[in-house]
């Protein structure tokens, strides 16, 4: 193929064309690999305004895979959540059992079909525009980027494809046969499980920690956040926001005066968001009405 080339004109004293000649234009900048550094981004109102899980639901619902009284139900689980800041061992033990619920029986490649559907329909909207910029910051540098999430790995690896990222860590579940069976790969991607696997993928990947960025908007990260040598907090919560002038972190706020309490849909705790979300599926089990087939 060949290089894209410039066209200059000259014109003589009275205007008129003298010649023109072609030069090639610089191809675009290619950003040099920076393997040691890497962004890590918590998605829930850190890069997305609300929860991921709640828009995939509402998408769900909007399929007819379970009912407005179900999403109600769910949007009020995640509020409760957040304002009463359960983390307790029973909390996330009744929250893993609800995810199990909510999963078990679909198949995989479904599950990322409805979420892209429903990405583009109404969580690309709710992108965050300061932080896209500062995960495309780090891309145009030679860093990867990645998603850490306590959403099912299956919403957040769309997510990033759909941003342009490197890939996403999530919640794992067991697939047998292209199928949930209902059971968890390890635990809940959420608070000290975030911080072990961005730990192991450093690991892996040859990552140098101290030169790493993190960013949320969560207490329930600081884990993460301390782990590496740039935290940030973005949109953060009274909590974070207290640890962050504390330690002189940087902290982003792009909700332009709002806030989390005046969005319409908060981020939660990864018990909240999934225990939650199977108020929903709870119903859609219990009923077996319209499952991906």
């Amino acid at each position: 193929m060949s290089r894209p080339r410039k066209v200059t004109v000259s014109t003589d004293v009275h205007g008129h064309t003298a010649g023109w000649s072609e030069t090639p234009e610089a191809p675009p900048a290619v950003p040099t690999p920076d393997p040691t550094a890497a962004a890590f981004f918590d998605v829930d109102n850190t890069m997305m305004q609300g929860a991921s899980i709640y828009w995939f639901a509402r998408g769900l619902a909007a399929r007819k895979y379970f009912t407005t009284g179900d999403l109600a139900r769910f949007a009020w689980q995640q509020a409760k959540f957040r304002l009463l800041a359960t983390e307790h061992a029973g909390d996330m033990s009744q929250a893993k059992e609800a995810a199990l619920a909510f999963i078990q029986g679909w198949r995989v490649d479904d599950v990322e079909r409805l979420a892209e559907e429903i990405f583009d329909e109404l969580m690309a909207p709710r992108i965050w525009a300061g932080t896209r910029r500062l995960a495309q910051g780090h891309l145009a540098a030679g860093q990867r980027v990645w998603l850490v999430s306590a959403a099912p790995v299956e919403i957040g690896r769309v997510i990033a494809a759909r941003l342009g990222l490197t890939g996403a860590i999530g919640t794992v579940a067991e697939v047998v046969d292209g199928a949930y069976t209902g059971r968890l790969v390890g635990d809940l991607m959420h608070g000290a499980a975030k911080a072990e696997a961005v730990t192991q993928l450093a690991a892996v990947e040859g990552l140098d920690l101290s030169r790493c960025a993190a960013y949320s908007d969560s207490a329930n990260d600081l884990p993460m956040l301390s782990t590496v040598g740039h935290p940030v907090a973005v949109n953060p919560d009274p909590a974070l926001l207290r640890q962050a002038r504390e330690h002189g972190w940087d902290v982003r706020d792009f909700r332009t005066g709002r806030r989390a309490v005046k969005i319409a849909v908060p981020s939660t705790a990864a018990a909240g968001l999934l225990a939650g979300a199977v108020t929903a599926g709870l119903a859609l089990h219990r009923r077996h009405r319209h499952r991906p087939d």
